[in-house]
């Protein structure tokens, strides 16, 4: 990242008293934060500066903006680049808050571990953690402006898609502690190689090793257990019974995930609102954390019991007609099959499966998605759907129904009643799959 070699015309130094006293941040003049600050970034499709006025004429107290075009007296503050004095800034106000940070990275599970962890911290301290899924080069920097004076503990979550954004994300929220949920084939579009993937979210550790902080990590995962050892950092582990102070295993039920759990041999019996076993690292993740920063074991069951998915993730909806498993935020292989493994595991019947594409998968993108069409033709589903471009472009087997978009699915199940049946919904979100539950 090159935002150290720029400069602004007003230093940070000078711009952080501005914030400490006008600490609401937006970057949309159409969702005003009133006397606070409006940063006029730029998009593909649109210039911030363009909109600074209206920012201002609607409550801002300030507009930092590049262009000196748009520049109307004291309130709009002029910089070399908008963007690069949000991180600037960002980094500033980090380095005044003697707090740990935890920075959260991963290929899958990286926002419900990121949720269940702030939900678990919060029995015991003052939360400030990324809201819904800001995890990029602009989400990290807000999230860490929205750190207040009276933040206990921070948590980041760090989202990639190309090679040496997390050491970029890291250079920015400087995290004093790393989690990475696991290593898997996703955004190999823009990253180029899964060598390249795992190179780029191991930068997590490779950041926090060099400050001497802390690393959380599964003990169970040979990759990331490599990782601490090849690199002798602080770590504390869980999931594995011999060397974890948190571990524990599935209790067989029905639709909702339960678990036995220990923390330092004391055991529980765990109930939760979350569907799917590839939750039971993510919930361990939260159990050791909240472990290690001291929380009350039964604040934290307490937590986890009463957390309650949504945004499309591992959420278990029951309609008028039918019982839906919708999990359509995010896909890639390995999601994919973890979802579809979880759903055969399900004692129920009769089995309905809607997939989307999977999005930014380079050039195995076709393979990937004949693998998923593979694995799910070996398994007795009264209905396969599939939609998206890849999907609807494969020949494939006449029983199973192809769409080219969401919108075609959608027409089709208002003329074609579905009642009675479990359905899983997976895909990326740029399918925009939870659009059909309405019609389920």
């Amino acid at each position: 990242m090159r935002f150290f070699y720029f400069y602004c015309a007003m230093k940070i130094e000078e711009l952080y008293p501005v914030f400490l006293k006008h600490p609401a941040i937006t970057t949309d003049s159409r969702v005003v934060k009133r006397d606070g600050l409006f940063f006029a970034l730029k998009g593909e499709h649109f210039d911030g500066n363009a909109y600074a006025r209206q920012a201002i004429d609607h409550g801002c107290a300030y507009a930092i903006i590049d262009n000196p075009s748009f520049k109307q007296g004291e309130q709009f503050i002029l910089v070399r680049d908008v963007l690069t004095t949000l991180q600037l800034l960002a980094n500033y106000h980090r380095q005044h808050l003697d707090i740990p940070v935890i920075g959260i990275t991963g290929s899958n599970g990286k926002t419900t571990t990121k949720e269940l962890i702030a939900a678990v911290l919060s029995k015991k301290y003052k939360i400030t953690s990324t809201q819904g899924n800001l995890n990029n080069h602009i989400g990290v920097p807000l999230t860490l402006l929205s750190f207040l004076q009276d933040t206990n503990i921070g948590i980041v979550e760090m989202g990639a898609n190309h090679p040496g954004e997390i050491k970029d994300l890291c250079i920015i929220a400087e995290p004093s502690h790393g989690l990475i949920t696991n290593i898997g084939k996703a955004h190999l579009e823009g990253f180029g190689s899964v060598e390249n993937i795992i190179r780029t979210k191991k930068e997590l550790y490779d950041f926090v090793t060099a400050r001497q902080g802390e690393i959380f990590y599964n003990a169970n995962d040979k990759l990331l257990s490599g990782f601490v050892n090849e690199l002798k950092v602080n770590s504390i582990s869980f999931g594995d019974p011999g060397r974890s102070k948190v571990y524990g295993s599935k209790i067989p039920s029905g639709i909702f995930l339960w678990l036995k759990v220990f923390i330092e041999s004391r055991e529980y019996t765990l109930q939760t609102k979350l569907i799917g076993d590839y939750n039971i690292d993510n919930i361990l993740a939260a159990l050791a954390v909240g472990n290690y920063f001291g929380v009350d074991d039964r604040r934290m069951i307490e937590a986890i019991e009463d957390y309650k998915p949504e945004n499309n993730r591992s959420q278990y909806i029951e309609t008028r007609h039918n019982h839906v498993f919708l999990d359509a935020y995010n896909a890639n292989p390995t999601s994919v099959k973890a979802a579809i493994d979880n759903f055969e595991q399900l004692k129920v019947s009769p089995k309905w499966i809607i997939l989307g594409d999977m999005f930014e998968l380079g050039v195995d993108a076709i393979n990937d998605h004949l693998e998923i069409v593979q694995l799910i033709e070996k398994n007795n589903y009264e209905k396969i759907i599939l939609v998206g471009d890849i999907f609807s472009s494969l020949t494939l087997s006449r029983e199973i129904l192809q769409f080219k978009n969401v919108d075609l699915l959608k027409d089709w199940l208002n003329k074609n009643a579905v009642k009675g049946s479990n359905i899983l919904i997976k895909g990326s979100r740029g399918n925009q799959l939870e659009k059909i539950v309405e019609f389920l």
